[in-house]
């Protein structure tokens, strides 16, 4: 039986090796959920409700613990690891407290008839979940979903699989109901055994769009429903209005958020051409500041990447650039030191067809584009495959927010700041970014049967 790894990638040393699950162990963890979510969702939202806030609490109280786990399998700073654990609790706690409103029957007069549409349960959803944000990417989609009555089959990034074993032991501890929340410690071969089972009813996965595709390629087969939230190459415009320390500001903290490596970080940072200059100097200046350290120090800014292959790919699009034509007057070298790393860099004279415009760069690497005025701003913004989020400068907050809504394709954009997502509000992108939406009213119910009874 094969095993997977969870190694440090601030040294690349061993943490702990797993034996992957055969077929029948697969099986059985199903079979085993199924009977799970039979008594499961015949509980109201109230009786669901206090587990979830019961998970919040424990997340809150072991967020020490769990953080330096997160940073030790993937190598952001403990700080942000930590915070992780308690925006989980958030959304434990939101959707606890605001599920049984989200999902309420609703009635419409038909004429006489009456008519009442409900949300009710689907039964196991399938999560294939990322390893750049390992608690909060499961728990965003489990917390609405298993609130929403169904049950959940976790197939984790096997470089966390720590973190997939501790969030677990976080259902169990919390009092749900045994088997309701599995994790599965597999590689992608057993993935479409798992997809076909006929307890899955949904498949929700957040990862990269040649993963995308795989998977709602078997789930189409299966006719089973999906949700992709997939890769992003996030645009920032900064119109010649802005506020340009504000600007430098949000785009340098987004984009170096988990060591570069958040699908909504600010990728392309599009600058009208007056004051590209201004702009430049300022992110140089703050991406300076930058610099690498020990992850699990709780002043460290900037790890290592998760993964060797990952740091190396990076560099490779980096250099590609640059042979394309891109400058570099910060970063762009891979340090001799053991571990991952990589450090903070910035291209500027970035062009379409160059792959630091075109790929979605997953790392501590700002872009620089120049725009000739605001048409052209938006024109390039919006030449990408990709719309998962973006941004947009400006002190004519009117104008930003008509921009924004009308002309900048995106799932998600923020207006003098930057894109996070929110347990209120739904989360979710278009065209290469994937299609669905989580959180919010949208994300609870993606993985419900919309039942429509009319009474004549």
């Amino acid at each position: 039986m094969p095993n997977l790894k969870s190694l440090n990638p601030a040294d690349g040393s061993t943490i702990r090796s797993w034996q992957t699950m055969d077929a029948s162990t697969v099986d059985a963890i199903l079979d085993s959920t199924s009977k799970a979510w039979a008594d499961w969702r015949e509980l109201g939202h109230e009786k669901r409700a206090p587990h979830f806030h019961r998970l919040a609490q424990l997340l809150r109280e072991r967020k020490d613990t769990l953080g330096l786990l997160i940073t030790q399998e993937m190598g952001k700073p403990v700080s942000q690891s930590i915070a992780e654990c308690e925006k989980c609790g958030l959304v434990c706690d939101y959707f606890a407290e605001h599920a049984a409103d989200l999902l309420a029957d609703e009635q419409s007069d038909l004429d006489g008839r009456q008519a009442l549409t409900s949300y009710r349960p689907l039964g196991l959803i399938y999560a294939i979940m990322p390893w750049n944000l390992p608690l909060w990417q499961v728990f965003r989609a489990a917390a609405p979903t298993m609130m929403a009555g169904n049950a959940m089959i976790l197939k984790h990034a096997p470089n966390v699989l720590g973190c997939a074993e501790a969030i677990e032991t976080l259902f169990r501890d919390a009092g749900f109901p045994q088997n309701l929340f599995r994790s599965l410690v597999i590689d992608i071969d057993l993935s479409p055994r798992v997809i076909e089972h006929d307890a899955i009813r949904g498949i929700t996965l957040t990862g990269s769009g040649r993963a995308g595709q795989a998977v709602a390629s078997q789930a189409g087969a299966a006719l089973k429903k999906t949700v992709m939230e997939l890769g992003g190459s996030d645009p920032y415009i900064v119109l010649e209005d802005a506020d340009l320390d504000l600007a430098a500001d949000a785009c340098v903290a987004s984009r170096m958020l988990g060591n570069g490596q958040i699908c909504i970080a600010a990728k392309r940072l599009i600058v009208v051409k007056p004051i590209l200059d201004a702009f430049t100097d300022r992110i140089i200046e703050r991406m300076k500041t930058w610099e690498m350290s020990e992850p699990t120090l709780p002043d460290c800014k900037l790890g290592p990447l998760a993964r060797e292959d990952l740091r190396d790919h990076h560099h490779d699009q980096v250099a590609r650039s640059i042979q394309q034509g891109a400058d570099c007057p910060l970063g762009g070298k891979v340090p001799d030191r053991k571990g991952w790393w990589y450090p903070a860099t910035v291209l500027t004279s970035v062009r379409p067809g160059m792959i630091a415009f075109e790929e979605e760069l997953f790392g501590p690497t700002a872009a620089i584009i120049e725009a000739a005025d605001e048409e052209d701003a938006i024109t390039l913004a919006n030449t990408s495959r990709f719309g998962l989020g973006g941004g947009l400068f400006t002190r004519d907050v009117d104008r930003g927010l008509a921009l924004a809504r009308d002309c900048i394709n995106v799932g998600s954009c923020a207006i003098n700041g930057f894109v996070s997502s929110d347990p209120r509000i739904p989360f979710g992108g278009i065209g290469e970014s994937g299609y669905g939406r989580e959180l919010g009213a949208p994300g609870i119910r993606e993985f419900v049967n919309i039942k429509t009874l009319v009474v004549s």
